[in-house]
């Protein structure tokens, strides 16, 4: 025999004992609703305006109102580029050619206000070494060590330009270092071609107040910026070239490796090596 089916009752009985321990407790409606029901579309209604209120006028007047006059602008030379723009370089030549002594160059760059890059450093990094020298290393911008101590090549490539130097029989007693830029770029990034411009007024009047008898480009940002080409540091290094400065100044430049592209490719220290032989006989031969 089949089995009987369950009573109506006691189905509805199950149904709101769930209910109730769902915790429905109170019905919606009094009537059920076919939510299923299609119903026919009802008249638009017609909407009449909302008054305006007192306050929603005045907002709509503040905003048709002209916008306030802009503040005066400041005269570049007398505020912080935030982004370094080509009237930054004309003040820069201006700032350097004032300087007639390289303590009066450091004072001028201490108080430029004309880069960027300025905002992020530590510290500037001037030189260091003998002026008096007869050999002037110009590496391309401080790394962190650099920024940290005020100092060019004091990190790991400065310890290796050290030992290369001890090798021709040099030190930094004996020779004159510095960048072209002399701000550390935020995260070691390259400076950008308006920021070295920028820069490139200083290094050349450093290079004038100095006056070395050799000048010695370390790496190819270096060698591209101050012999103005654009060939690439392996097809510029143990080759002499010739500095010429704004003043007309000409000083025998040899380009060489960086030493930091030394500690990445050691294979290539024995063309560093070659450069440096060369920037010792030259000096001989000059003294």
């Amino acid at each position: 025999m089949s089995a009987a089916a369950p009573e109506p009752f006691t189905d509805i009985q199950a149904l709101l004992a769930f209910y109730a321990e769902a915790g429905v407790d109170e019905a919606l409606d009094d009537a059920p609703v076919n939510r299923f029901e299609e119903k026919p579309p009802q008249p638009a209604q017609s909407v009449q305006p909302r008054a305006e209120q007192p306050a929603e006028r005045a907002q709509a007047q503040r905003n048709t109102s002209p916008p306030p006059a802009a503040p005066p602008v400041t005269p570049a030379s007398m505020q912080t580029a935030a982004v370094p723009d080509g009237q930054q370089v004309a003040f820069a030549r201006e700032f350097a050619a004032s300087a007639s002594t390289l303590e009066e160059l450091r004072e001028r760059m201490a108080g430029f206000e004309g880069c960027n890059l300025k905002a992020t450093a530590k510290n500037l990094v001037f030189a260091d070494g003998d002026p008096q020298a007869g050999v002037m290393f110009v590496g391309e911008a401080p790394g962190r060590d650099e920024d940290l101590e005020g100092k060019p090549f004091v990190g790991r490539s400065g310890q290796l330009l050290d030992r290369i130097l001890a090798a021709i029989e040099l030190d930094r007693s004996k020779v004159y270092i510095a960048n072209v830029i002399p701000w550390r770029p935020p995260g070691n990034r390259a400076p950008t071609p308006q920021e070295t411009e920028i820069c490139r007024p200083f290094i050349e009047r450093q290079i004038e107040l100095v006056g070395p008898k050799v000048l010695v480009h370390l790496g190819g940002a270096s060698a591209k910026t101050l012999l103005n080409t654009p060939e690439g540091i392996l097809r510029l290094r143990g080759n002499w070239r010739v500095y010429t400065g704004p003043s007309g100044i000409e000083i025998p430049a040899m380009p060489t490796l960086h030493p930091a592209y030394l500690l990445r490719t050691p294979a290539h220290k024995r063309l560093a090596w070659r450069d440096f032989l060369e920037v010792k006989m030259k000096l001989r031969a000059l003294s």
